[in-house]
């Protein structure tokens, strides 16, 4: 049986401004969007029995209907090429759910890339994020991942080199899920002491994760944090652990820190002992070629 297989990589943003308010109601981002190693696999197969779209996780708490984006994304593309669906897409987890790490919005794009493949479409990446686009802001870009300028409402990208390899550690507090319309609702540029510098950001790319920690920050920071305090003791603790920067990814409430190497990451995570939190130790990638 013919299968195809994707890997989904999970973002976090390295700095996250709002420009203003648009006309559409949505809100004009200036983002820069990188992906790290804490991935899902998607498995793309024969549907069995009728016809049409089935979704299988072993993720407990995810819809497989056609809320999941993974269907919705199946069901766009199929509809875009003029074709009836049969096929099967199995969603092995790895990503926190709800938790700020656009996992959702890359499963969803891998379920475009896979498909792209297994109907033999032959979409270029460009035909597929505007695709992507359709479905929701962060999926244009996971179709590739790697380091990209978000812009618009973020789905306009610009590909910038891969940042250099660091290690990165990731904590979710347990239970706790935050809704992205609902930070994005009550952001107010009045609250916000720290914002990102996105241009020194994309100046300073290439000279290693410290080079980045001044022009580092979310504005969504002052939404989440009030709301959810936890998440500034889970920062300030990986600080004290000797993070380089910690940081809330999106509308959170995951936080990432940037980490020196694999054994200060280890020693960042050991200093969450004390939280209840999900944990993962990874790295930054580069775009999916």
């Amino acid at each position: 049986m013919k299968t195809i297989t994707e890997t989904a990589y999970a973002k976090i943003n390295l700095g996250l401004d709002i420009i203003g308010k648009r006309s559409d109601g949505y809100h004009e981002v200036s983002m820069i969007m990188q992906s790290v190693g804490l991935s899902d696999e998607i498995v793309i197969s024969a549907g069995q029995g009728k016809e049409g779209i089935t979704i299988a996780t072993d993720m407990a708490g995810l819809s497989c209907g056609s809320d999941n984006l993974a269907y919705k994304a199946a069901e766009l593309l199929a509809r875009y090429a003029g074709i009836n669906p049969h096929v099967h897409i199995a969603l092995k987890k790895k990503i926190f759910l709800a938790a700020g790490l656009a996992g959702g919005s890359s499963d969803a794009a891998a379920v475009l890339r896979g498909l792209n493949k297994y109907w033999r479409l032959n979409l270029n990446a460009d035909e597929l994020r505007r695709l992507a686009a359709q479905l929701g802001s962060d999926i244009p870009f996971c179709i590739e991942g790697g380091t990209a300028l978000a812009t618009g409402r973020g789905e306009i990208l610009t590909q910038l080199d891969d940042l250099s390899p660091a290690a990165v550690v990731l904590a979710k507090p347990k239970g706790l899920e935050v809704s992205t319309a609902w930070v994005y609702q009550h952001y107010n540029k009045g609250r916000v002491v720290h914002a990102p510098c996105i241009w020194q950001l994309q100046a300073h790319l290439q000279d290693g994760a410290r080079a980045l920690v001044p022009y580092m920050g979310n504005v969504l920071e002052t939404v989440t944090i009030p709301a959810h305090p936890v998440i500034a003791s889970i920062k300030a603790a990986m600080l004290g652990a000797g993070a380089y920067y910690a940081l809330m990814s999106g509308s959170g409430p995951t936080v990432f820190a940037l980490a020196p190497d694999q054994e200060a990451a280890a020693n960042i995570t050991a200093a969450l002992a004390d939280f209840s939190v999900e944990t993962a130790i990874t790295t930054i990638v580069g775009r999916i070629k």
